[in-house]
């Protein structure tokens, strides 16, 4: 089993948007090395850090898992969507995502500021890094109990 966290913007998706309808497409991406990971990394029962960011507060804000192995994203093909992407060819897409699945909302959430305090526990953490903007990233077991640890 693998351990990811991906970034969500709470006023586009948050963690109760997830409770709600129970599994969503992780659609969107455009950037290769996210796409990469849902594509050819992720598999299904994959731990899921479901990170609010863009606002007030960004932090951990509770857990997802990986519901699906991953296929095209449809909104590239879509004219209509915001993620359209007219060079991508239905026969080799470009984009990929997987399905998540809600697993549990935390009491609270896991700030980012707590997260950095506890930078010398977590090692080279993807989130961490100076100038990182990837809304999917790796995180190791020790990273995924370090972070469960802190709500």
């Amino acid at each position: 089993m693998a351990y990811w966290l991906m970034k969500t913007e709470p006023d586009e998706f948050s963690i109760d948007s997830l409770a709600k309808v129970g599994r969503e497409p992780w659609s969107g991406v455009r950037n290769y090395q996210a796409r990469n990971y849902m594509m050819k990394d992720m598999k299904v029962g994959d731990g899921i850090l479901f990170y609010h960011s863009s606002t007030a507060i960004p932090g951990v804000a509770g857990l997802a898992k990986v519901a699906c192995e991953a296929y095209p994203d449809p909104t590239q093909f879509d004219r209509k969507s915001d993620y359209f992407d007219a060079a991508s060819p239905r026969d080799n897409p470009r984009w990929w995502l997987v399905d998540v699945a809600f697993e549990r909302k935390f009491g609270r959430v896991v700030t980012l500021d707590e997260i950095k305090a506890r930078a010398d526990k977590l090692g080279d953490f993807a989130l961490l890094r100076k100038g990182n903007r990837l809304s999917v990233l790796p995180v190791t077991a020790a990273q995924w109990k370090q972070i469960l640890s802190l709500e």
